[in-house]
């Protein structure tokens, strides 16, 4: 839903840049009472925005994205000025890297102390000195099965499984060149983050031995196809997790679907605030993130996107059934061996991009 790894062209990209910066927002006059915010779709609960424009007087502007893709050209050309942005992990590395951000003062957002230090630490992957980024939401990929479908001693456990014949024709891959590749990438024991060519054309290789197997490449019709019964395992992000609890539950299907973190390690992403470095109205994008940190903000969100918050203090006052929601909320244990995604420069990306093409037209 809010997290989607698509390979665009250079003209589909020059063209996401012209439709955004034909944005309302583009020409207004961007005055000190103003905030001009750049989101994911649905990644915010509406009344927060209204309640920062009460408590704080600040009129907020709101734009929404649908990739990271599709955002970056956009900050990177600086026709519409955006004084806050919430891109993820690898992007706020190529953002920092090409000069494409402001450093946060965080004297004015004194509510980082509600983010937990394991998330600000694992940021230190993309954002290395915490310049930069203030962590928003974050989560897992993982496998989703239906336990009408896959018998116990069948349940997996591994990436590994999802070449498994007794899936064949039950899995649904995401249709997304990382994280594919990181599946593959991670059965093999290599890095997600790997530039080896070696190392891909081994994961290109076994992506398309399991092309037989696959029912379908998607991205957000996982969760609907698993909760309909149409396939038996599902890569899937964990912050679908609650909602499809929530429709096994209304819809009183007679099978449960379950979310596994593989034993291999996974994709640990997280989407953080930045300021771009042509921001118009920094302070007043300070108070935004600043806002967003505090506890019963963060918490609201929370209950509105149910993709897991960094904010420690959201999460003590979450109900104790949700805090020990181990899809959702995972032990820190069972990470041990997942990474977060980052930049690996535009020639690695051509690789990785031109390898999936070779999957998908096999």
């Amino acid at each position: 839903m809010k997290k989607k790894w698509i390979a665009f062209s250079a003209a589909a990209l020059a063209g996401a840049a012209a439709l955004t910066g034909c944005s309302s927002s583009g020409g207004a006059d961007e005055g000190a009472g103003q905030v001009y915010v750049y989101n994911w779709g649905e990644y915010i609960d509406e009344a927060v925005i209204d309640m920062f424009e009460e408590e704080t007087g600040i009129e907020v502007i709101y734009d929404m994205f649908e990739t990271n893709e599709e955002m970056y050209p956009v900050i990177e050309a600086g026709g519409v000025t955006y004084d806050v942005v919430c891109p993820s992990d690898y992007m706020i590395q190529k953002m920092i890297e090409n000069d494409l951000l402001a450093e946060i003062n965080f004297d004015n957002v004194p509510n980082i102390s509600n983010i937990d230090p394991e998330y600000m630490e694992r940021s230190k992957s993309f954002d290395p000195e915490n310049k930069y980024s203030v962590p928003y939401c974050w989560g897992t990929v993982g496998i989703l099965y239906n336990t009408s479908m896959v018998a116990p001693e069948d349940v997996p456990t591994k990436w590994a499984d999802l070449w498994d014949e007794k899936f064949s024709g039950e899995i649904l891959m995401q249709d997304s060149v990382r994280d594919a590749f990181m599946v593959a990438l991670k059965s093999l024991g290599y890095s997600m983050n790997t530039t080896n060519d070696a190392e891909l054309q081994e994961a290109r290789d076994l992506l398309i031995a399991q092309k037989p197997l696959v029912q379908a490449y998607v991205i957000d019709q996982v969760r609907d196809k698993m909760i309909g019964g149409e396939a038996a395992v599902g890569v899937i992000y964990s912050g679908e997790m609650l909602y499809i609890q929530e429709e096994v539950e209304n819809l009183g299907l007679d099978y449960d679907l379950e979310y596994v973190i593989p034993e291999e390690g996974t994709n640990v992403w997280i989407d953080s605030w930045v300021i771009p470095a042509n921001a118009k109205n920094k302070e007043n994008a300070e108070k935004w993130i600043d806002f967003l940190c505090r506890p019963d903000i963060a918490k609201m969100n929370f209950e509105y996107i149910t993709y897991p918050t960094p904010n420690k203090g959201a999460f003590d006052l979450l109900d104790e059934e949700v805090q020990n929601n181990k899809a959702v909320f995972p032990d820190i244990d069972s990470l041990e061996n997942s990474e977060v995604f980052q930049y690996l420069g535009d020639e690695v990306d051509a690789l990785y991009n031109n390898y999936w093409k070779e999957v998908k037209s096999n």
